[in-house]
């Protein structure tokens, strides 16, 4: 299928590695020009080569942290009008519920919650003028099955996802949509160092470790990143522009509820 965004432009939070790489290939593909970003100057310059070789189009690479204010003028100097924006960022690490700090708090809800909102402000009247936008968030399945463990996670994403849902209602009149994914043990960086976390607590091998994490999964596996990122470049396309406000999971079926 033509997704119809051949020629558009896309601005990708945290996306040298892992599942926001995954959605920067299956954007190049399409014939979308990047700016990806990253912390490691080596990851970032790797994957705007690979990018550019490999599918053609122009990719521009920014190093830094994609919650600072700093990195966001970067990021729109390099392109001041994105069709597409990628939301995306590190996750916190799982804590104990009574042992997390009001520091670590404040921190997460910055990081998690208040910087992409800012950049989103940033971009959302850009893409209304233009009648074009596609805002794309990589949340987290814990925000319909919390678990208090990653509390971290889960807390500032759920505000970020009550924001996002109240302005997608306004924007969408104008083409732009608003919308979520819900990842589930994809089979990134993420999930070995979720294993490997696993390994320490509870001195298990690596592979039992890995078996447990695709026991939690209905497929019986864990996601493939293309899969991820093909979801995502199709809420992008010019055909999504009715699909605005939602939630999509991506967890092998395993959520267990009905909405």
């Amino acid at each position: 299928m033509d997704l119809g965004i051949s020629g558009r432009s896309a601005i990708l939070l945290a996306s040298s590695r892992g599942l926001g790489r995954a959605c920067a290939e299956s954007l190049a593909r399409e014939g979308v020009s990047l700016v990806i970003n990253g912390r490691n100057a080596a990851d970032v310059d790797r994957a705007a080569k690979e990018l550019s070789d490999t599918h053609g189009v122009e990719v521009v690479g920014v190093v830094g942290d994609s919650t600072t204010v700093e990195v966001h003028e970067e990021l729109l100097a390099a392109c001041p009008t994105p069709d597409i924006v990628l939301l995306n960022g590190e996750g916190p690490s799982p804590a104990l519920f009574d042992t997390i700090t009001e520091e670590q708090w404040a921190e997460t809800a910055q990081r998690t919650m208040i910087s992409p909102i800012l950049f989103v402000q940033r971009v959302v009247p850009g893409m209304c003028e233009r009648n074009f936008g596609r805002i794309v968030a990589i949340s987290s399945a814990m925000v319909k099955s919390p678990n208090a463990v990653m509390s971290l996670s889960h807390g500032p994403r759920l505000g970020l996802t009550g924001l996002l849902k109240g302005l997608s209602k306004d924007v969408v009149k104008h083409n732009v949509t608003v919308n979520q994914l819900l990842p589930e043990r994809f089979d990134t960086g993420r999930q070995q160092q979720m294993a490997e976390l696993a390994v320490a607590i509870k001195g298990i091998t690596l592979d039992e470790a890995r078996a447990e994490q695709v026991a939690t999964i209905a497929a019986g596996r864990l996601g493939r990143p293309e899969e991820f990122g093909d979801a995502f470049a199709f809420l992008c396309s010019a055909q999504a522009g009715y699909i605005s406000g939602q939630n999509l999971q991506l967890d092998g079926g395993s959520y267990e509820g009905v909405f």
